[in-house]
């Protein structure tokens, strides 16, 4: 039963990050054009497929369908919308912070023992690296 919990973890945390990336990209398109928003699409794309793979796994496991973010997308939105206002380092800063987070999570779902070996696969092989691969991305940016 604990895995199904650290799916719609998992689930709601891909929801936030889909809803997060387009609102930055909605907001860096008007503000300082399509440079840094052609660098983050395919990054939404990638929470996407992530967040598709995880409701396909809590679907098979009987799980409860995850449609809002809960409280952590309300954060992230929140945030987001503070870095708006102060411009594209603190959008990518606040994306930043949004990925580590999302890696840790992964990480820790890692350590369950029980986890079941689909997941963690899943986990290890796709989720996690392309969380990694964000974070280069967005530090990139960041010095650019």
């Amino acid at each position: 039963m604990q895995h199904i919990k650290d799916i719609e973890k998992l689930l709601k945390n891909e929801l936030s990050a889909t809803e997060t990336y387009q609102q930055a990209l909605d907001s860096l398109k008007a503000d300082v054009g399509l440079g840094e928003s052609e660098m983050l699409m395919p990054l939404l794309e990638e929470h996407k497929e992530a967040l598709a793979s995880l409701q396909a796994l809590n679907q098979r496991l009987a799980g409860e369908p995850t449609e809002s973010s809960g409280a952590w997308g309300t954060w992230a939105k929140i945030v987001l919308g503070g870095a708006n206002w102060l411009g594209k380092e603190s959008v990518l800063k606040a994306l930043l912070e949004g990925e580590k987070s999302g890696a840790d999570d992964y990480k820790s779902a890692l350590e369950d023992t029980e986890l079941l070996a689909d997941i963690r696969a899943l986990i290890e092989t796709k989720l996690l690296p392309a969380q990694h691969a964000h974070i280069g991305t967005l530090e990139l940016l960041l010095v650019a």
